[in-house]
């Protein structure tokens, strides 16, 4: 919880810190006063004024008490009044490209923060598992289209497209995500055993019923997790598996009279015992310290989002096969810069089909939720907090620059609007823009946070 809760205040802090500090610099490098740079609203708990000022500048800088935001405060005639020695340096008497500039700056600097963190990602590098499929989910398009497990995916891209080399699994998933996104058919190409000779094949992604990036969407696909050995681990009191004996490192060899080669294969065999009604009792054949023993197991019946499924109240899977995914200096760089791009495509098309309503309003997360995935992304280590960073980096940023009154988008379609028409927005169509603004974030910000509540009580 501790750990939960710094990893959050660190990235809200510095996400915004760096957010007003590119509105802060532009302002100051078009020559615009600015007042006060503040990281948090409400009372002031920590103030100071350097003794040396840039030139031209009086700047206060203060942090609030309440961390969610920030702002720049600008010398404005529509303010405050302003002394005619000073009124050079106001933020409305500039021309309208520094204002456009100055609003713009605080999103590109949290982009352009997301290219460093990734490159910091790809320049560290990150153990990530190998890129070793699993046995397909039953039914799914992974097994219509001929996938067994075992295969090791060396390059993947939409039909149509180049082959690009994957290199980890996670690589994949992103491709796959993509792709489907945007239902695309993907081509993958794999290898089997010692031979490592490749064959094409491809998932006809364009056909899935569903878009919503879920867990759903990858059971229809059919690719789940990577390949792993079917080992039990930790094993819950009171659970399935301690009724039945099985023991931490036991390795599952056969359920029934279905072989098993694979951790998520094995998952799958538990989850579908319960769909039928109360799960039966069957023979596992386990291997443990080189000896071969049968046990009678009866797992639980559980409701995974209204469906009946089995349980044994044991972690299933050992860690998959594990690569290190480095690149150089120039590679590293570019490669945070196309992932920038990428991801911010992403966002826009969710935001997007879920405008439209073709991707449910479930996959808007509020801050519990932001919180949760700091601290687990904190407690596997730097690089992936740095991920972490660097996504929410491109969210806020994607964010702001939406056309809605009350964010720097809107303000930029203000000044589209300026350019077009030579004049200003009246002051009573802004008012009603801001209400219109401030009223779709509130609640955009409402769904988010019952959707973090939801997903936690169920």
């Amino acid at each position: 919880m501790l750990l939960t809760l710094i990893a959050f205040v660190v990235a809200l802090g510095l996400l915004i810190a760096v957010h007003e500090w590119g509105h802060y610099r532009m302002a100051v490098a078009r020559g615009v006063r600015v007042l006060r740079f503040s990281i948090g609203f409400g009372k002031t708990i920590a103030r100071f004024k350097p003794a040396r000022q840039r030139p031209g500048q009086d700047t206060e800088f203060v942090i609030g008490a309440i961390p969610f935001g920030g702002y720049v405060k600008m010398l404005d005639e529509r303010e405050a009044p302003v002394d005619e020695a000073l009124r050079h340096q106001a933020f409305n008497t500039q021309p309208l490209a520094s204002r456009a500039l100055i609003v713009a700056a605080g999103p590109v600097a949290n982009l352009l923060l997301a290219v460093l963190l990734y490159a910091l990602v790809n320049w560290i590098g990150v153990q990530e598992p190998r890129a070793l499929l699993a046995p397909p989910v039953a039914g799914s398009l992974a097994d219509k289209a001929g996938l067994q497990g075992g295969e090791l995916v060396r390059q993947a891209a939409p039909a149509g497209e180049a082959l690009a080399p994957v290199a980890s699994f996670e690589s994949l998933r992103w491709v796959l995500t993509r792709a489907a996104l945007d239902g695309q058919d993907l081509v993958l190409e794999v290898s089997r055993g010692a031979d490592g000779r490749g064959r094409e094949l491809t998932l006809p992604l364009s056909t899935l019923a569903t878009r919503d990036p879920d867990a759903a969407l990858f059971r229809a696909i059919g690719i789940v997790s990577p390949l792993s050995s079917p080992t039990v681990g930790e094993v819950m009191p009171g659970g399935a598996a301690e009724r039945a004996g099985l023991q931490q490192g036991d390795v599952v060899r056969r359920v029934g009279d279905v072989p098993v080669h694979d951790g998520q294969q094995l998952r799958e065999l538990i989850r579908a015992s319960g769909a039928s009604g109360p799960p039966p009792a069957s023979p596992w054949l386990i291997e443990r310290d080189g000896r071969a023993l049968t046990l009678q197991v009866r797992p639980d019946a559980h409701e995974d989002k209204g469906r009946p499924v089995g349980r044994i109240g044991a972690y299933v899977g050992s860690q998959p096969e594990m690569v290190l995914v480095r690149r150089g200096a120039a590679d590293g760089l570019w490669a945070g810069v196309v992932r920038v791009v990428e991801v911010s495509g992403l966002s826009l098309r969710l935001l997007g089909r879920m405008l439209v309503g073709e991707l449910s309003l479930r996959n808007l997360s509020g801050p519990i939720a932001i919180a949760d995935y700091a601290g687990k992304s904190a407690s596997l280590g730097l690089t992936y907090y740095l991920a972490f960073l660097a996504f929410i980096s491109v969210s806020l940023g994607v964010l702001n620059l939406l056309p809605l009154p009350v964010l720097d988008g809107g303000h930029l379609m203000y000044y589209l609007w300026e350019a077009v028409t030579g004049r200003p927005v009246g002051g009573v169509w802004m008012e009603r823009l801001q209400y219109v603004g401030m009223s779709l974030l509130l609640a955009m910000m409402a769904i988010a946070m019952y959707n973090d509540i939801v997903t936690r009580l169920g």
